[in-house]
C-alpha cells in the first residue's frame, strides 16, 4: 500500500489527536516526526538489521528517568517510519490502525514503559 506523504502525515496527526486527554496533558518536550526509513544509526540503536522491521522509534529520556537537573535539553524524538508501515498494510484503514499502534507504543516509551512491558500489554490486549 503506497500513499502520499501528506495523507500519511494527516493520519499521524489524527492518531495524535485521538490520544486520551490525560496523555496529551503530560507530554513534555517531545517532537513526533515522519521519516521514510530509519537511518543506520537508528537501526543500530534498535538492534535491528533491516529498516523494514522498525515502524517507529523513541529517542530521548523517559519521564520516569528525569531528575531535578533535567532541563534545557533538546526535545525527545518519536520517529514514525512511513515506508515500513505502508509495506505491512493493504489499505488506508490498515495504515491508520498501524500508525495509531505505533504512536501509542512509542509514547509509552516516553512515559517510561520498557519494550518487555509493552509486549506483555499488547499481547493481553490482543487476547481480550
Amino acid at each position: 500500500m503506497d500513499m502520499g506523504v501528506e495523507k500519511f502525515e494527516n493520519l499521524v496527526a489524527r492518531a495524535i489527536e485521538r490520544l486520551p486527554h490525560e496523555f496529551m496533558q503530560k507530554l513534555e518536550n517531545v517532537d513526533i516526526v515522519i521519516q521514510d526509513w530509519p537511518t543506520h544509526t537508528q537501526l543500530r540503536r534498535a538492534r535491528l538489521a533491516s529498516g523494514t522491521q522498525l515502524l517507529g522509534l523513541y529517542e530521548g529520556v523517559p519521564q520516569t528517568r528525569r531528575g531535578r537537573s533535567y532541563g534545557l535539553v533538546l526535545p525527545d524524538k518519536i520517529s514514525v517510519f512511513r515506508k515500513p508501515i505502508q509495506a505491512r498494510c493493504r489499505s488506508e484503514g490498515d495504515v491508520e490502525v498501524l500508525i495509531g499502534r505505533v504512536v501509542r507504543h512509542e509514547l509509552a516509551h516516553h512515559f517510561g514503559l520498557d519494550e518487555g512491558t509493552l509486549r506483555r500489554i499488547e499481547r493481553r490486549g490482543r487476547s481480550s
